[in-house]
């Protein structure tokens, strides 16, 4: 295969995985974007609290994509009854899981004052996710759902059903959050409750769909049985995958709490960043669950021809998502950051300055996200996750983590030196894992294919 036929390859299994990121993207934007224009202590507060609760759920999310890789193989042995088997066991332990996480959800004000928030802040995001919390056992059933349906490559249908709720948490949060359409004027407290309206929205139709279409796999058949074998299965390739995704939304989640002891304002506009460098973080993780795809096809045939080719040209493509990004963030950063914020606001001139310079950060931030995201890919691809997972948690906590710290507060750069810590801990990753797969995973898989 030529370079010209892998980008359209990828461009083909990648559009939408990325459009249903960005569907999934949308639901915390939305909720950004309509608090940030009811206030900005009410922006700071679900900036907190969004990435409390998300460090939460990418943990369970571990488990959840474990179930992926174990439906597609069991797929592709005709296995029914071992589909079914794994999907009703990783429902379990999400479920699990979200009852261990309620405690934390629930109490989470005296946590977040242990931290360093500001006591209103951390006030007002607990009573987010005293409501929203409950969001966490359909939030966590749907992305096991998802990942048995893209697992028998049905991703049209996880786009669709993405789109859905961002539709129903758009419509939700604009009655609720602003007492519009005779809806009781709710605040912060509506948008949770949009937030749990939502997922629960998601997971009739993600089980309505895969009853109705897909009635050979009767996954709620005899549910209420254990089945420790397969049980042991998903929790053995689930949790390294959880860990992983710990390591990387913690060091997000520490940096917000660095912004947050800088004051309110700071904290909104960390927030505002965030999600515009967000929106095209979710084009490099789609192109990232390509790449999984693609390589692990590639694994499978041990073609490694192949396999460079399709990491390159991936890996060129994030690079060029990136240069655009970059140029769009430098010559845009006002305008970006007033989409978020009401023109009367009286913080408006402060959260732009602040903004504008973090935006600056964003920048160089996409360069070294996107490299690193397609690196977890490949590696993904080729089977190759335990060291990496090391190597990622090493990069986040013993380098960007530390360096947002003596960057932000010991030289005095406050909130673009957090961001230049995140640079630094991303780039390190991106550094150390492309040199895996490159110096070695690659050079395992067999070349008795031309490619």
């Amino acid at each position: 295969m030529t370079y010209g036929g892998h980008a359209r390859a990828i461009a083909i299994l990648g559009l939408p995985l990325i459009g249903g990121h960005l569907a999934q993207f949308a639901i915390g934007l939305t909720d950004t974007v309509m608090l940030g224009w009811y206030g900005v202590e009410e922006l700071a507060a679900v900036t907190l609290a969004g990435s409390y609760f998300f460090i939460l759920f990418m943990v369970g999310g571990g488990l959840a994509m474990a179930i992926m890789p174990l439906v597609a193989a069991s797929d592709a042995q005709g296995d029914d009854t071992s589909i079914r088997r794994v999907t009703r066991m990783g429902l379990w332990q999400t479920a699990m899981f979200g009852l261990m996480a309620m405690g934390m959800l629930w109490w989470s004000e005296p946590i977040l004052l242990l931290l360093g928030q500001k006591p209103d802040v951390a006030g007002l995001a607990a009573e987010y996710l005293r409501v929203a919390g409950w969001g966490m056992f359909p939030a966590l059933w749907v992305m096991v759902l998802k990942s048995y349906l893209a697992g028998l490559e049905r991703t049209q249908i996880v786009l669709w059903i993405t789109v859905l709720a961002a539709i129903v948490n758009a419509i939700g949060n604009y009655a609720l959050i602003f007492g519009n359409w005779g809806a009781p004027e709710l605040g912060i407290i509506g948008a949770g409750i949009a937030s749990v309206v939502t997922q629960v929205v998601s997971l009739i139709a993600v089980i309505v769909y895969a009853l109705k279409v897909l009635p050979q796999h009767a996954l709620f058949q005899r549910f209420w049985r254990p089945d420790w074998e397969m049980f042991g299965r998903v929790y053995k390739i689930g949790v390294p995958i959880g860990l992983t995704n710990l390591s990387e939304v913690s060091m997000f989640g520490a940096s917000a709490m660095m912004m947050g002891w800088l004051g309110t304002v700071p904290l909104a506009a960390h927030g505002i960043a965030v999600q515009l460098a967000s929106a095209t973080f979710m084009v490099h993780l789609g192109l990232s669950s390509a790449a999984t795809i693609r390589a692990g096809n590639a694994f499978g045939r041990q073609d490694r021809p192949h396999m460079a080719k399709g990491a390159v040209v991936v890996t060129v493509m994030s690079l060029a998502v990136s240069a655009i990004s970059m140029v769009v963030f430098l010559t845009f950063a006002e305008p970006l950051i007033g989409l978020f914020v009401e023109d009367d606001e009286p913080d408006l001139v402060a959260i732009l300055a602040i903004g504008t310079g973090l935006l600056g950060m964003a920048a160089l931030f996409q360069l070294v996200d996107g490299v690193q995201a397609i690196a977890l890919g490949v590696l993904r691809g080729v089977q190759d996750t335990a060291v990496p997972m090391v190597m990622a948690a090493l990069s986040y906590w013993a380098v960007g983590i530390p360096a947002s710290y003596v960057f932000g507060f010991v030289f005095g750069l406050e909130g673009i030196g957090v961001w230049l810590g995140l640079v630094l801990g991303l780039a390190c990753a991106a550094v150390l894992l492309m040199a895996r797969f490159w110096g070695r995973s690659i050079k395992r898989v067999g070349a008795a294919h031309t490619g």
